[in-house]
């Protein structure tokens, strides 16, 4: 039986249509597809060695994340292939964790297994169904916030985190989010409140025609931001490296699956997510293949039809060969191949609206 969110009554209200999602029926959509993403995952982490855990655990060395600041990073196992990309944030002597839906205990388990085989004072707990995640994304979502609560969200600063009071409910502010867009994350817990305060945006929002999105949006915002999708784009085992997360990594510390990154950067002949966009018409989806001259050079990884550029757009792992920007390359769809070039990502750059 799929777990239903403590929102699952208000979505159903508002007319959602619902499917299966890590486990959870979620939302797909409610009237269109738009911006805003919901979900369900949290962890913290705890004890004197917590800042030593998420530098072991992660490619990023948690002590240069100050208080009140998160930080996007990995976690990787020890042939440098990613479990799952995550957040975490600085808040005071603990750390909150924003694993991707369904990797709750399973990073719970892989941190906690390391702090034992370390012997690190840090505990990792799933408190995942304490939690209600609501993403307010798009260019009024600070205005709708700010009607709301009596903190300055101008001093949230990008990546920023904090405790803060909305409409009487004291949750955690983090701005943050999965579409490439202005936006804040809220964590709210007892999850009861999450129904008051999902309601109390939704009226906050009228005046600037805000709407309930489910993760049909989520996906289709993120694939234009090609923002990863870990159960996609790290799918049979990838390394930072090939997923062009490099940026993220911190070379300056000992983390696991450092060497086996250094191996592979100092090799340089690994595959490389890659960024195609449809020429001829057609939808690209995750599994299909990537052909050149007739021969099989990949897979696509996720794909989509974007509603902002009214065409189909795909990322996958392609060698260094066939990477080079305008290549064109053949996705093959309903067994036909459908013309596609490399193109810089993202898909839609982010004053992509002031110029439409």
């Amino acid at each position: 039986m799929m777990l239903k969110s403590p929102l699952h009554k208000i979505h159903k209200n508002l007319g959602a249509k619902f499917t299966e999602f890590a486990g959870f029926e979620m939302p797909i959509y409610f009237s269109s597809i738009k911006d805003e993403h919901l979900a369900v995952r949290n962890l913290w982490v705890t004890g004197i060695d917590a800042e030593k855990l998420i530098t072991l655990t992660t490619v990023e060395d948690a002590s240069r994340i100050g208080n009140n600041l998160s930080q996007y990073t990995a976690i990787l196992r020890e042939d440098g292939t990613v479990i799952d990309d995550t957040i975490f944030m600085h808040l005071g002597k603990k750390y909150m964790i924003i694993p991707n839906a369904g990797m709750g205990e399973i990073i719970t388990k892989w941190m906690n297994d390391k702090a034992k085989d370390y012997s690190l004072k840090a505990k990792v707990e799933n408190v995942s169904r304490d939690y209600v995640i609501l993403a307010i994304q798009g260019p009024k979502s600070q205005e709708t916030l700010q009607k709301l609560t009596d903190t300055d969200l101008m001093s949230v600063k990008f990546f920023g985190c904090q405790y803060i009071d909305i409409v009487g409910v004291n949750c955690i502010i983090s701005h943050t989010g999965y579409t490439g867009e202005l936006g804040f994350e809220l964590q709210i817990t007892p999850t009861k409140k999450a129904e008051k305060l999902f309601s109390k945006i939704l009226e906050a929002g009228k005046e600037f025609n805000i709407k309930p999105i489910g993760i049909g949006a989520r996906d289709t915002l993120r694939l234009e931001k090609c923002f990863i999708l870990a159960g996609n784009e790290f799918k049979g085992g990838r390394t930072p490296l090939e997923a062009l997360m490099s940026w993220t990594i911190n070379w300056d510390h000992e983390f696991i699956g450092k060497d086996a990154l250094i191996k592979q950067r100092e090799k340089g002949d690994y595959e490389r997510l890659t960024s195609m966009e449809c020429i001829d018409k057609g939808i690209p989806r995750h599994g299909s293949e990537i052909h050149k001259d007739e021969k099989k050079i990949g897979v696509v990884s996720s794909g989509t039809l974007s509603p902002c550029l009214n065409k189909g757009i795909a990322i996958g792992y392609l060698r260094p060969e066939y990477r080079e920007i305008d290549n064109i390359v053949d996705i093959i769809i309903r067994s036909k191949p459908v013309r596609a070039k490399v193109v810089k990502p993202p898909f839609v750059k982010k004053d992509w609206a002031q110029n439409h």
